[in-house]
């Protein structure tokens, strides 16, 4: 992509990453496996989707009763989740099919939940993943300025409550991304400097997205008829869930220690590690080991793997992964992973609460 006016460098590979794809490749060549189009991600894509549309349906159809109700919504937003974190987000990297149509197909889930597919490859895929944890770049630890996340981002007086409030930014997410997004793709038209290459079949589709989502979640509750409040209500309560949920996991590989943070040199904006090793610098992997985890979040507490094998199916990261240990060990490529959920949080909410202290506190890390 040439969307960029400031483009960070990376050092010439040390051998690094290509070390890493033979043996990745020599794993899935052993095994005879396919590193897409794998039965098991379309039976967990088909648990997934009926997930989401049983919630729905006994939300809205099922008994009167209304703790049942108030129940079903917050299933359909850890559905809602689900989508995010295996179906759609596969989809979206390409790394669900080897057909780009397939991709497109479930990419478009996306849409359905209220995201928008398009801005989401380029802000996550191509400025998150290319320019991980760089300041100006990563669109993802910016936060719009309300979340300090980088020792390099400026401090305000908020951000010293910012380890309390997050939890708040973290629920109404998902409806700030409903409107900012065709803002961005009408009107802002860039994140940072780096401008958005907005096609008009790609605003097509954000624009019916958002009608479809709108007319699902909340149209046909309203024509069915449940009365504006409750309609409001239950919509909140499973966006709320999905939000708390999605945003967590993000913060969870990215935001705590001992990530780096990188700052290109200023005058050549270069960066002194190849690429895939500043990915695993500044990426965390988390609770390898909790089978549940492991399938629910779609692969992302294997963040780093990740990273570096966007294109392959997540079903296959917890065998990449020692395979991934083994070539940082001999390469000297610090390889961090927290081994549960509970530990990760911990260090994030430290994170964020050194984050909110001031400057020269807060960058003598």
């Amino acid at each position: 992509m040439t969307q960029t006016q400031t483009r960070v460098s990376f050092a010439k590979n040390v051998g690094f990453r290509k070390e890493l794809n033979k043996r990745v490749d020599a794993y899935f060549e052993s095994e005879n496996i396919a590193k897409r189009d794998n039965l098991a991600m379309y039976l967990k894509t088909a648990i997934i989707l009926g997930w989401v549309i049983s919630a729905w349906t006994f939300t809205l159809f099922g008994p009167p009763i209304m703790w049942m109700k108030l129940f079903g919504c917050v299933l359909l937003g850890l559905g809602i989740a689900g989508v995010g974190f295996s179906v759609g987000h596969d989809a979206n990297h390409g790394g669900y099919s080897s057909h780009k149509w397939v991709n497109s197909i479930f990419g478009l889930t996306y849409d359905v939940i209220g995201l928008s597919s398009s801005l989401w490859r380029f802000r996550h895929n191509f400025l998150h993943h290319t320019y991980t944890n760089i300041l100006g770049h990563d669109v993802e630890i910016h936060g719009d300025g309300l979340v300090r996340m980088s020792p390099y981002m400026e401090h305000k007086w908020y951000h010293k409550f910012q380890h309390f409030f997050i939890f708040i930014v973290y629920a109404i997410i998902p409806f700030y991304w409903s409107v900012a997004d065709v803002n961005l793709a009408l009107f802002k038209r860039r994140y940072h400097e780096h401008v958005i290459p907005v096609k008009p079949l790609e605003i097509l589709i954000l624009l019916v997205g958002k009608l479809v989502w709108l007319g699902v979640f909340v149209g046909i509750p309203l024509v069915v008829g449940y009365t504006p409040l409750q309609v409001i209500v239950g919509f909140s309560i499973a966006y709320i869930t999905y939000g708390l949920l999605i945003c967590n996991v993000f913060m969870l590989a990215h935001v705590l220690a001992p990530v780096e943070f990188l700052q290109p040199h200023p005058e050549s904006n270069h960066i002194d590690d190849e690429w895939a090793i500043a990915q695993v610098k500044t990426t965390v992997d988390f609770a390898p080991k909790n089978s549940f985890l492991n399938w629910y979040l779609g692969g992302l507490n294997y963040q780093v793997v990740h990273h570096l094998f966007p294109h392959v199916c997540h079903i296959h990261y917890p065998k990449i992964a020692p395979i991934l240990a083994e070539v940082c060990v001999e390469f000297g490529v610090p390889y961090s992973v927290y081994p549960t959920f509970g530990e990760a949080l911990v260090a994030n909410f430290r994170w964020l609460k050194l984050m909110g202290t001031s400057p020269p506190e807060s960058t003598a890390l």
